[in-house]
């Protein structure tokens, strides 16, 4: 069988890779899936489905919707809406199944499709796999003509994610206070949500790229440093609070300081992981734990152990991170990339529950961002990657991790790639599940010794590569 989905759903270049028939095939994968699945009730499988804003939208997801209508299913259409809003809409309508129409970050010529568990977050790749089998044999449950399903309007979708998540907050606190918040939607599906959920709030708003458009013409829609210099500037220039960027789907927040200054993502996530267990251990909370994966600067680790937070590390990704969570019962949970993940809300990436969570900080602790920023431990970060042929790979991994330990690190993960700890800092090496390269972090106090780090591991590999090459 091929390999179907990502790390974060299907994705490719729209009527390319991404095209009718294979999202058609897919609609049909996954209801075969989901009348696989023995319920107590009798009644037939419903989902949801959204989009952001992207162009190909309508075409992508009118396919999906055909195929897992032949199989029986009913489908509830949320129109345009966020991941996280999607994703809150299959567990509050206890929907079976959700699908959000969306490449996320990537350009705009791209677009995917993300399936959700009906407990909110994004399928297991257990579940995936089954959906792979399906979709690769063509073994398709078809429904007689009787039995087809039927697709119901859901326009209130949207609205019961704002309301959540301003119920999340301290709503009463954040009005008092009424920041001032230059919020940037990056003309995705955060158009609809962003200003909407702040305004509920009390905040002044000023809006940039808050009108949906599929071609992003403000700017790309991840929110990288370079993307985002009209909201820097407008930042500093209305003195505002802070700024606030998501990415199209939104569910990844990024931020500006008062001074219009950019925060690094893994600053970003050290400052809510800090935040957060903050809050918790004030509760008095037994265990708590921060789930993140592997590859996250050891500053958010640092910052969190004074309140007794124990870091737990996974897999890359988010959806790894989620379940970890789940499990551990965490206070919090995230990635290096502006995705958040806020349990009180739901347990997956969420860039509207990071806005107001932002709010609310700066309103009860009359603090500004850029001094809570200052005092997160300072760590330096730097990565690369270098090529590493696939029908190599899995033996230049081996080799790679005997080479690593012979070194004699501190300890090891190889839960993703393999990690070695040592006292001046830390590398990380994993190969890419879909490219033909290797990745590589290093990370120390001092840049240099990161650098040095980067680079002795990089020529290992490179070293291994000539030498199984031959």
């Amino acid at each position: 069988m091929g390999r179907l989905f990502g790390t974060n759903g299907v994705r490719g270049i729209s009527n390319v890779e991404m095209t009718p028939e294979l999202a058609q095939h897919l609609g049909l994968a996954c209801g075969t899936y989901l009348n696989s699945i023995k319920k107590p009730s009798n009644r037939r499988k419903c989902a949801i489905i959204g989009t952001d804003t992207r162009t190909s939208n309508s075409m992508i997801k009118c396919a999906f919707v055909s195929g897992i209508l032949s199989t029986g299913c009913d489908i509830y259409d949320a129109g345009i809406i966020t991941s996280p809003g999607l994703q809150y809409a299959t567990r509050s309508f206890k929907m079976d199944f959700g699908v959000i129409i969306t490449a996320s970050h990537n350009p705009p010529e791209f677009n995917g499709i993300k399936c959700i568990d009906a407990d909110g977050t994004e399928l297991a790749p257990e579940q995936e796999s089954v959906i792979e089998d399906i979709y690769f044999s063509g073994t398709f449950a078809k429904a007689d003509w009787k039995s087809i399903g039927a697709v119901y309007p859901k326009p209130d979708a949207v609205q019961v994610y704002i309301d959540k998540v301003v119920s999340c907050v301290d709503a009463n606190a954040i009005a008092k206070r009424r920041p001032k918040v230059v919020v940037d939607a990056s003309n995705g599906a955060g158009s609809f949500t962003l200003p909407y959920i702040l305004r509920k709030l009390g905040c002044e708003v000023i809006s940039l790229n808050c009108q949906p458009d599929g071609m992003f013409p403000g700017h790309q829609s991840e929110p990288v440093e370079e993307n985002v210099k009209d909201l820097m500037n407008t930042v500093k220039a209305a003195g505002a609070d802070f700024g606030v960027v998501n990415d199209g789907d939104a569910d990844r927040a990024v931020f500006i300081d008062e001074n219009g200054k950019y925060i690094t993502q893994d600053k970003e996530l050290t400052l809510f992981a800090k935040l957060a267990v903050e809050e918790a251990s004030k509760k008095k909370c037994k265990n708590m734990y921060v789930a993140c994966p592997v590859a996250i600067s050891m500053s958010t680790e640092e910052a969190i152990k004074p309140y007794g937070a124990k870091m737990v590390y996974t897999v890359i990704g988010s959806p790894k991170v989620a379940r970890k969570m789940i499990e551990l019962d965490a206070v919090f949970g995230g990635e290096a990339n502006g995705g958040l993940i806020f349990p009180e809300m739901q347990y997956c990436r969420d860039g509207g529950m990071a806005a107001a969570k932002m709010a609310e900080i700066i309103s009860k602790t009359g603090r500004k961002v850029s001094e809570m920023v200052a005092e997160l431990p300072q760590w330096q970060m730097v990565q690369a990657k270098t090529k590493c042929p696939n029908e190599i790979k899995q033996k230049v991994i081996e080799e790679y991790a005997k080479s690593a330990k012979a070194l004699k690190p501190e300890s090891v993960d190889m839960q993703d790639g393999t990690k070695s700890y040592f006292k001046n800092g830390w590398v990380l090496a994993r190969p890419s599940g879909t490219e033909p390269i290797y990745r590589v972090y290093a990370e120390s106090k001092e840049r240099k010794v990161a650098e040095k780090l980067l680079s002795d591991h990089i020529k290992m590999i490179e070293d291994l590569v000539a030498k199984l090459k031959v």
